[in-house]
């Protein structure tokens, strides 16, 4: 049990930190975010989490909890990255081999010229979705089909000369988990990550146990109605590894403390120290074929979106050069700041909010004494 300290003691200033906790009470009493959390720790030391709103966003709803599991959507990417770095580092796979030498049937249209790194950094031109990928939810699909399309579809750009957000990118990198190691990549998170560092409430894909506390998204317009959106069964159970993940703003945290420390936490290492140190190093700073303003809008690392210049709302603007972080879709943020020993973890139901998100973000980094 993680024991919680006043902001304070984590060298925080209680009035300021109140205010990030203010615009969040403030949205939800608006009603421009239906429930949040948050979580946020510095130096090790950890302040309570806080829970705003309510479960569902209907009125008669229960109110959210600190210990809310919410579904996290693409802040899912880093654990598959770092899923992948593990076998990098056991020297099951090589950051600069050809993924179709993993995965024989990806391959055509260029192909043949992305490499594991590629899939990691968001440069392998493959696109964020497949052109089919609405039909493809609506035949609850299973992540098999989705492989199946994208080693069929077509690539954006030669890989290694530009940088395209793909969450299919990702999708590839679970499909080579389950190639090398033989397990689905929900099993390999459980075994590797999740069980390790007593993250128990997270897992890629929902367990029944979960059910309870799981808060509900506020659906967007397009998938309200529909019988595959974020909140069905079928898209909770899927997994996905671009965008599945359950988790709460405690043990989401835990992941950012055992980056920030090198690969561990509790005396547990799940990662080496040079492993680490690589997933928040811009790797793409360093290929050639991609132009300088391209280079200086996408810093990322093997997984991980790094520094303030492409922190795309999400982070604020008092985060330092080296912040490493995610946001995802259904209304999530995560980031430490190594400058500051500082993480944050914010976790909504709305969609749609990343300058919000960033709003909180700058607030908590604001209250660093």
């Amino acid at each position: 049990m993680i024991p919680y300290a006043t902001p304070e003691a984590a060298g925080l200033s209680q009035k300021r930190l109140d205010r990030a906790y203010g615009l969040l009470e403030r949205w939800v009493g608006a009603g421009k975010i239906p429930g949040a959390a948050i979580q946020v720790t510095r130096g090790g030391v950890w302040t309570s989490p806080r829970g705003f709103g309510r479960m569902t966003p209907g009125p008669d709803a229960a109110s959210l909890p600190p210990e809310a599991i919410f579904l996290v959507a693409s802040v899912t990417k880093p654990l598959t990255c770092l899923a992948v770095g593990m076998l990098v580092e056991r020297g099951l796979i090589a950051l600069d081999q050809p993924a179709g030498e993993i995965v024989p049937e990806f391959t055509g249209q260029g192909k043949e010229a992305i490499r594991v790194i590629h899939l990691l950094t968001h440069t392998s031109g493959l696109p964020d979705m497949v052109p089919a990928n609405l039909e493809l939810r609506r035949q609850h699909a299973g992540l098999d089909v989705f492989i199946q399309h994208i080693c069929a579809c077509d690539l954006l750009f030669r890989p290694g000369t530009s940088v395209s957000y793909q969450s299919m990118g990702i999708a590839m990198l679970g499909e080579i988990v389950r190639r090398v190691d033989g397990t689905p990549m929900p099993a390999f998170l459980d075994r590797e990550v999740f069980g390790p560092l007593g993250m128990r409430d997270t897992s890629l894909g929902l367990k029944e146990e979960m059910r309870p506390r799981l808060a509900a998204v506020r659906l967007p317009e397009e998938q309200q109605g529909t019988d595959w959106n974020w909140n069905t069964d079928y898209w909770l159970r899927l997994g996905v590894p671009w965008g599945g993940m359950l988790s709460t703003v405690h043990d989401i945290t835990i992941l950012l403390r055992m980056f920030l420390n090198g690969g561990v936490f509790g005396g547990t290492r799940v990662l080496g120290t040079a492993t680490a140190r690589a997933m928040v190093t811009n790797m793409v700073a360093a290929m050639p074929e991609i132009p300088a303003p391209v280079k200086l809008a996408n810093a990322w690392g093997l997984g991980w979106r790094l520094g303030v210049l492409t922190s795309s709302a999400y982070f604020g603007d008092l985060v330092s050069p080296r912040m490493f972080g995610h946001g995802g879709a259904t209304g999530t943020v995560v980031w430490a700041d190594p400058d500051l020993d500082l993480t944050c973890a914010i976790f909504t139901t709305q969609p749609g909010i990343g300058r919000m998100l960033g709003l909180v973000s700058s607030a908590v980094a604001g209250a660093v004494d």
